[in-house]
C-alpha cells in the first residue's frame, strides 16, 4: 500500500463526559492524526519499540512484520498486560471493524477499526478484576451489538453492550438445569466446577466450552429476550473429555465461521479443530501440525488463522498458522523470527484486512504480551 507523506501527531487524550458532570467513560491512548490522510488508512508505526523489531516471518504472500506493540495500549492496560489470558472479537459489520478484548485489572479495551488508536471502556467492577478468557461479538434481533465474555475462574459468563454496560450474567449450572446428557447432570449435581473458556452465539443460543474442567462438554444456553435480557441454560450439550472423534483433550476455543451453521472447537492437546453441526453432531476434524496446541481459530473471507499455545518445536516459541481453506499456507513465528521474546505461548490471534493489506492482532500468555503484525507486500 503506497503511503503519502504525512506529519504524524501522537497524543494522549482523555475523553470527557461533556455536560454530564460525570467521570470520563474511557481513555484514548496514542490517538494519531495525519495531514491529508486517506480514509481508513493505517498510519506508520511510531516509537522506539518497533524500530528494533525488523524481522519478517511467514511464507508466500502471507509474510508479516511487527507493526505495533504494547506502547499502543492504554497505560492502565500496559500495567497488567503480564496477566493477559483472553482473546479478541472483531466487529465485522459493514462500516465497523473495531476489535475488543479484556485484561484482568484493566477491563475492556477497544482497538479502532483503522488500528490508529485504542481506548479503555468503563468496565463493571464484577468483570474488571476477573479473567475474561475470550471475547465474542454478536447481534440481537434489532441489530444491536453485544460482547460476551467467559470468566473461567469466576464460573460466570458476562454479556455487555459495545460500550461495556453489563446487561446479563449467566451463572454456574445447578442440579435444576436439565441437560440431555446424564454425564453433565451428574457433574453439576456433584458440584463440579464450571470453567467456561469460550462462548459463541448462533440462532439465539450461547455455545460454551468448558475445557478447563473435567467436564469438557460444550454447553448451551437459550437467549429468551434482550429487552429485558433473559438467558436460561438449554438442554443441548455435546463433546466430553476423551480421545474419540467428537471428544476433547481440552475444548478451548469455539468459533462459528461467518455465514456457516457450524461449530468449530479448538482441541488443544490433540492438535485439531473439531467441527459440529449446530445440533452438536460431529462432522469432521481439521488436523493441524502435530505438537501444536491450537487455542482458537478465526476466519476472514477464505482464510483462517490459528494461534497456538505451543508449536511442534517448543524451543522456538509458538506459531501462528494462516490457512487458505483447510491448508496451512504460512507459519508465523513471533518469538523466533520477529523478536517478540514474550511470545513463547500464543493465546489468541485474529485477522484484519485494511486497505488491501492483512494485519494480525495477537496476544501472548504467561507472560502476557500484545502485538499487531502487518503483512509484508512486494
Amino acid at each position: 500500500m503506497k503511503r503519502s507523506t504525512r506529519v504524524m501527531v501522537c497524543s494522549f487524550v482523555i475523553s470527557l463526559a461533556i455536560g454530564s458532570g460525570q467521570a470520563p467513560a474511557y481513555a484514548h491512548h496514542h490517538v494519531h492524526s495525519a495531514v491529508a490522510a486517506e480514509k481508513g488508512e493505517v498510519p506508520a508505526p511510531a516509537g522506539s519499540t518497533q524500530a528494533s523489531l525488523t524481522g519478517v516471518s511467514g511464507q508466500g504472500k502471507m509474510k508479516f512484520r511487527v507493526f505495533r506493540t504494547t506502547d499502543h495500549l492504554p497505560d492502565e492496560a500496559v500495567k497488567v498486560l503480564v496477566s493477559a489470558h483472553g482473546g479478541f472479537a472483531v466487529d465485522r459489520r459493514q462500516g465497523k471493524g473495531e476489535t475488543y478484548f479484556a485484561l484482568p485489572g484493566a477491563g475492556i479495551i477497544q482497538i479502532s477499526a483503522n488500528l490508529k488508536s485504542t481506548r479503555l471502556l468503563e468496565t463493571p467492577a464484577a468483570m474488571k478484576d476477573v479473567n475474561l478468557h475470550n471475547t465474542t461479538i454478536w447481534y440481537g434481533p434489532d441489530g444491536k451489538g453485544y460482547l460476551t465474555f467467559p470468566a473461567n475462574k469466576a464460573g460466570r459468563v458476562f454479556t455487555t453492550t459495545l460500550k461495556g454496560k453489563l446487561v446479563h450474567t449467566l451463572h454456574t449450572p445447578t442440579p435444576k438445569d436439565d441437560f440431555d446428557q446424564p454425564t453433565v447432570n451428574n457433574y453439576f449435581y456433584g458440584k463440579g466446577n464450571f470453567a467456561p473458556t469460550d462462548v459463541e452465539q448462533m440462532d439465539g443460543l450461547f455455545y460454551v466450552t468448558t475445557g478447563y474442567s473435567n467436564l469438557d462438554f460444550v454447553l448451551t444456553a437459550k437467549i429468551l429476550s434482550t429487552n429485558p435480557f433473559k438467558v436460561l441454560w438449554y438442554d443441548l450439550a455435546f463433546g466430553g473429555k476423551g480421545s474419540q472423534r467428537g471428544q476433547f483433550g481440552t475444548g478451548h476455543g469455539i468459533t462459528v465461521p461467518p455465514g456457516e451453521k457450524r461449530i468449530d472447537v479448538s482441541d488443544r492437546p490433540n492438535s485439531e479443530v473439531d467441527r459440529f453441526t449446530r445440533y452438536g453432531h460431529y462432522r469432521s476434524t481439521l488436523e493441524l501440525p502435530k505438537g501444536s496446541y491450537p487455542c482458537d481459530i478465526d476466519y476472514l473471507g477464505g482464510f483462517g488463522i490459528v494461534g497456538c499455545l505451543h508449536g511442534p518445536d517448543r524451543s522456538k516459541g509458538a506459531p501462528i498458522y494462516i490457512l487458505d481453506g483447510d491448508k496451512v499456507i504460512s507459519t508465523i513465528m513471533p518469538k523466533e523470527e520477529l523478536g517478540l521474546e514474550k511470545f513463547q505461548h500464543i493465546h489468541n490471534a485474529v485477522l484484519r484486512r485494511i486497505g488491501g493489506k492483512f494485519y494480525i492482532i495477537v496476544q501472548a500468555w504467561n507472560p502476557g504480551d500484545f502485538a499487531i503484525l502487518e503483512q509484508v507486500t512486494e
